[in-house]
């Protein structure tokens, strides 16, 4: 299925319903008065975060959202009926942002809507009201109003959704450093591994199961490339799915079998994510020194953890699963905020 993270979509709600002319007539009441009824409400369009959504490729297919009108008022002081709401699913970490009134429009920075707790709403445009009937325009100088009033429009406008994968940690390496395996090996997430650069085209969560019924979510992001934070190679492509991790593992190939050395390639990636989002960079991160498996990575290994004493390494090969559960021990006692007995039992206080 095709992933789409980013996309303009055009939403349109519903009208109100027009008003009524009409009088009452009866057969032993040749002149009754006015009792045209009230138009309907149109239909809100409303956008609601969904944890069975994980991709925005269904508004790529239908990008036009529409909602019904309101019912036209009616005789005898019948109100119109007000139109049900359209709801729209959304994944969990949309961000909403305003387009204006055409699709060639500028987008608005700051964003109106940050949909990221599930089963959370936002309305993004709200229905028209309804017209008025004649009975509204009686008085004791005109008894005989023809005055009615139309439905108001519903709001439209384009919007630019924007998706932000929220997950615990955030694997953050070169292509080809291993990601995706050891994303295998620690989850029931089953990526696309293979021995070329770029295997994995777009952010891909896995479920970490922990201790004590605990679990973490991880999410493995296309590798990096220099100059990621100008947008090259899809830079922001990939780098705004981190933006919301508690944590970042640095993947590195130890080995550098690549032809990198294990010491630049981190020091140009926290510069990539320096320069992209300073916020990232703070953010707390560990170092995953894998394929420690292959001829050279223990002394490369070494000379990294004297070049860097202070950051915590954990040595793995996640090809053949050495050292895998080391980073599970590390992300249920370092990652997750520990629950203690009384908030298990009793949950949280209001």
């Amino acid at each position: 299925m095709k992933f789409v993270d980013q996309i303009r979509v055009h939403a349109k709600a519903g009208d109100g319903g027009n008003g009524c002319c009409s009088f009452r007539r009866e057969k032993f009441v040749p002149r009754g008065g006015p009792d045209g009824g009230d138009g309907g409400r149109g239909g809100d369009i409303i956008l609601v975060a969904d944890h069975d959504v994980d991709s925005l490729v269904a508004l790529f297919f239908e990008p036009l959202i529409r909602s019904k009108r309101g019912g036209h008022g009616k005789g005898k002081d019948k109100m119109g009926r007000s139109s049900e709401p359209t709801r729209v699913k959304v994944p969990i970490g949309t961000i909403v942002h305003r387009a204006g009134q055409t699709s060639h429009d500028e987008v608005e920075e700051e964003p109106i809507a940050d949909l990221s707790e599930p089963g959370q709403e936002f309305i993004l445009c709200k229905g028209g009201d309804g017209g008025k009937g004649n009975t509204h325009f009686k008085s004791s100088t005109n008894r005989v109003p023809r005055q009615v009033t139309k439905g108001y429009p519903g709001e439209e406008s384009w919007y630019l959704f924007e998706l932000r994968t929220i997950a615990d940690i955030g694997l953050v390496g070169y292509p080809n450093a291993g990601k995706s395996t050891l994303l295998q090996k620690i989850s029931a997430a089953r990526p696309k591994a293979a021995p070329y650069p770029f295997t994995t085209l777009h952010p891909i969560v896995g479920v970490v199961d922990l201790p004590d019924y605990h679990r973490a979510t991880v999410a493995d992001i296309p590798g990096l490339i220099e100059g990621a934070h100008d947008n090259r190679g899809l830079g922001h492509e990939f780098l705004r799915h981190i933006v919301r991790c508690k944590s970042l593992f640095f993947v590195l190939d130890m080995a550098g079998s690549e032809g990198r050395s294990p010491i630049d390639d981190y020091q140009s990636l926290r510069k990539e994510l320096r320069l992209y989002d300073p916020t990232l960079a703070a953010k707390p991160f560990c170092i995953i020194a894998n394929k420690m498996d292959l001829p050279g990575a223990e002394e490369n290994c070494k000379i990294f953890q004297e070049r860097f004493p202070k950051l915590t390494i954990i040595p793995i090969s996640a090809e053949t699963k050495t050292g895998v559960n080391t980073v599970i021990d590390y992300i249920a006692k370092n990652v997750l905020k520990p629950i203690s007995d009384e908030e298990l039992l009793v949950g949280p206080v209001e």
